[in-house]
């Protein structure tokens, strides 16, 4: 039951969550990128507005999926795509 809760963080291949965590985490790429004004922000104590925690969301999903998977390397291969033939 949990191997199939879990299962899709494995689904996605790890270049592209390495790919996207780059591209989300850098983007805009000037002046600054969001995720490091957002976390310095969050260390200042200045992450009131939804918005800017929507932007720290928004921006380190990929991070965290990345973590998440690495942190259940017992379920790989079990994302599986049903057979409705």
């Amino acid at each position: 039951m949990l191997r199939q809760a879990i299962g899709w963080l494995h689904c996605p291949s790890m270049a592209m969550l390495v790919g996207a965590a780059l591209l989300l985490g850098l983007a805009p790429f000037s002046p600054e990128p969001h995720l490091l004004e957002k976390l310095r922000m969050l260390f200042a104590g200045d992450l009131h507005r939804p918005i800017d925690i929507f932007d720290l969301f928004w921006h380190s999903w990929p991070v965290f999926w990345i973590a998440l998977r690495l942190l259940t390397p017992g379920y790989a291969g079990s994302c599986r795509i049903p057979d409705r033939s």
